[in-house]
């Protein structure tokens, strides 16, 4: 029973940190209660790729396929806060704007956001917003099942950062994030994999596992990026990959949808 409870309170944690869903009882926190609900952080993705598909069924009814992409976009936003998109665009003016780590890290901390991250954003969400079109046009029901996939394996492929690449300190610790940079074994790490495997066997579309091998890809790349400048990874580093690897593998059904 207690151990059902801790579980609960992992999820509770990760789901508190990643969205703005109300959670209807106190949890304690610590860094190591952040550390083990890591394994949920995927699963959250998983709760909001299913209301982000449901809001776009909804609106299609109502408006069509173009405005549901907007309504659905701007609920998303809403619901995490623009947290991995806040991430991205702080990732875009630091990399974009600094030179040695240091720079890159201070420009990182800045709350303002410069040409590059405005730059960055816009094309993001335009890819974002063209890729559902055309998915919706290919085929709407599936892609309603595509973007649910979309958003946990984004957050696991962001997740698995914490097991390949090294948490990089915060130089001015009193206003870092809390964030769970501790990996966990591989059980806890099957955990967050089984919220892509069970939304992959529902949908039964094979072809769906070269675009999230597309997606990975991203991953690496990114990782290797930010090793080679800062030497790891940030908070930031990780909502930039989610964002990233989330448009690679819409971008990634697409090319499967047409060629396979």
């Amino acid at each position: 029973m207690k151990a059902l409870k801790n579980e609960l309170v992992y999820f509770a944690t990760a789901l508190m940190f990643f969205t703005r869903i109300p959670v209807p009882f106190k949890i304690p926190y610590s860094s190591d209660i952040m550390n083990r609900s890591q394994k949920y952080f995927s699963w959250v993705g998983l709760v909001v790729g299913v209301i982000n598909a449901v809001i776009l069924y909804l609106s299609f009814q109502l408006f069509g396929l173009e405005i549901a992409i907007v309504l659905m976009m701007a609920s998303s936003v809403l619901l995490t806060g623009a947290f991995h998109e806040d991430g991205f665009t702080d990732v875009c003016d630091s990399f974009g704007g600094g030179y040695g780590k240091e720079k890159i890290l201070t420009i990182m901390k800045d709350s303002r956001v410069g040409a590059y991250g405005a730059i960055g954003i816009v094309l993001l969400l335009a890819l974002k917003f063209f890729s559902i079109q055309v998915l919706g046009h290919i085929n709407l029901l599936e892609t309603l099942s595509v973007i649910v996939l979309a958003h946990s394996s984004s957050r696991f492929i962001s997740g698995t950062m914490i097991y390949t690449h090294q948490y990089v300190t915060d130089i001015d610790a009193s206003k870092s994030k809390p964030l769970a940079n501790k990996p966990l074994d591989r059980t806890s790490l099957m955990v967050g994999f089984l919220s892509v495997i069970i939304p992959l066997i529902i949908i039964q579309d094979w072809r769906l596992i070269p675009a999230l091998g597309f997606a990975y890809i991203g991953k690496i790349y990114l990782g290797w990026y930010f090793k080679k400048h800062i030497g790891g990874y940030t908070g930031d580093c990780l909502g930039t990959v989610q964002q990233v690897c989330e448009v690679l593998f819409y971008l990634g059904t697409i090319i499967v949808w047409k060629f396979i």
